[in-house]
């Protein structure tokens, strides 16, 4: 079992089972979003557990998904997409210790900003 949470400690959640390796994304929401890129693995509905939710609140950012984030500190939290059949995005930034994940590749590169570039080798996907 993993544990993790918001900047503020307002929002706590803990994560059973395998994780998915973590996926970049560099498209403009998560840009905006994170102030950066977004780094996220992934876990069905049932392996997520919310332990606190004092500060958690969830934002439609497009017609089929959306975002959990503090409401008090603005941490970036989950991404949720209503056509992954319940899974879940979780910011591997906000999970406590080792993750025991890696990074396995990048996607919406066509969108990342001017201002940094992608060294690692790791695959790259336009979209």
């Amino acid at each position: 079992m993993k544990t993790g949470s918001c900047l503020c400690g307002g929002t706590t959640f803990s994560l059973t089972g395998s994780l998915r390796n973590s996926v970049a994304c560099h498209c403009l929401q998560c840009r905006k979003t994170s102030g950066h890129y977004v780094s996220a693995t992934q876990v069905t509905a049932e392996q997520l557990h919310i332990t606190k939710d004092d500060t958690l609140q969830w934002y439609r950012s497009s017609p089929k998904a959306e975002r959990g984030f503090c409401a008090a500190c603005g941490s970036s939290l989950f991404w949720r997409h209503e056509e992954d059949g319940g899974a879940v995005s979780v910011m591997s930034g906000t999970i406590d210790g080792a993750t025991g994940i890696s990074t396995a590749k990048h996607i919406y590169v066509a969108d990342k900003g001017d201002y940094y570039d992608i060294a690692d080798n790791l695959p790259q996907h336009d979209q």
